[in-house]
């Protein structure tokens, strides 16, 4: 019987200096996640982006995302990369960050203190066209997506 693998996710990571994130991309990559680029900064990120053949299926963006320039700045990559799904990662669950994410068109808002599987279920989810979303900000996203 002919087994076929389902292809590894690829994956890119944007954050600033977090050894959270480090442990993380680690576990993810030791799990057969392709990790394609790290970068500390939106303007790296999409400058690496351009030079790739092939876009990562998925970006963790874990930045101060009460910076509106970090905003500004993830509003235009998400014009420039449409098909690259969006997982934010951050310590903030006010309903005015989290809106503002999902207004961009973040499709999965992973709290501080997510582990290796809450990761993996996300980025499996939004690969197959889903959305995840911690237990701390579930409630504000199923209000917001029951809005529009």
């Amino acid at each position: 019987m002919d087994t076929v693998n389902k292809p590894e996710q690829t994956l890119a990571f944007i954050n600033d200096k977090s050894p959270i994130i480090d442990v993380i991309c680690n576990e993810l990559a030791n799990s057969g996640i392709e990790i394609l680029f790290r970068s500390e900064n939106i303007e790296s990120g999409s400058s690496q982006l351009s030079v790739l053949t092939a876009f990562p299926d998925v970006c963790i963006i874990d930045l101060d995302f009460y910076d509106k320039n970090v905003l500004a700045q993830l509003r235009e990559l998400k014009t420039q990369y449409p098909t690259i799904k969006l997982i934010a990662h951050s310590d903030i669950d006010t309903e005015k960050a989290v809106i503002s994410l999902l207004d961009i068109g973040v499709a999965a808002y992973l709290l501080i203190g997510s582990d290796k599987d809450d990761f993996k279920k996300a980025i499996e989810g939004v690969s197959d066209n889903g959305r995840y979303f911690s237990v701390g900000v579930a409630k504000i996203a199923r209000e917001y997506f029951a809005n529009k």
